[in-house]
């Protein structure tokens, strides 16, 4: 019963577990997830906790890494290449769902790329670009739409808990 009441900090303590559980091949998962390729990459959460990890997300802007996988779960299911036209004709990119209207630019140069980055880089497997403009984003927002309670018991079925040291 106690397990269906997780906040998305648990959740960031399971995939920071399974990562350290991983360690071992740590290196070699970093670089296959880094590899671009023309097709969609799907990433686990475990994986992404590395990337955004090394990335300095963790506690970016106030926000724990159990925040980070839980957005991009519900934003983009971990989808380096989805992409949501939105009612107002902008379209929303990558694992993180950022905005064309204002954050980077779609096709020609507009006036609102607050990125400076073509909307393209942001759907591609490597994710330099993504969580470099996610991070510009939390910064001058001061804040980011996470992972609601209610939807983490959907993220975590069907997962087994693990014990493990807690390393960082």
């Amino acid at each position: 019963m106690r397990e269906a009441h997780l906040s998305c900090q648990s959740q960031n303590e399971f995939c920071l577990q399974q990562a350290l559980r991983m360690k071992a091949v740590g290196l070699l998962t970093l670089t296959g997830c880094l590899v671009t390729g023309a097709e969609s990459k799907i990433y686990t959460c475990y994986k992404l906790a590395k990337i955004f990890s090394r990335a300095g997300l963790d506690n970016y802007g106030g926000f724990s890494l159990g925040n980070w996988i839980c957005m991009v779960y519900y934003e983009s299911g971990y989808n380096t290449t989805a992409q949501t036209v939105l009612d107002d004709g902008s379209i929303d990119y990558g694992i993180f769902q950022i905005n064309s209207f204002t954050w980077c630019r779609q096709g020609k140069l507009q006036e609102w790329n607050h990125c400076h980055v073509a909307c393209s880089a942001l759907i591609t497997d490597d994710l330099t670009d993504a969580i470099i403009c996610a991070r510009k984003i939390v910064k001058e927002t001061q804040g980011m739409n996470y992972c609601p309670q209610a939807r983490l018991e959907e993220t975590l079925r069907g997962q087994r808990p693990v014990q493990v040291e807690k390393r960082l």
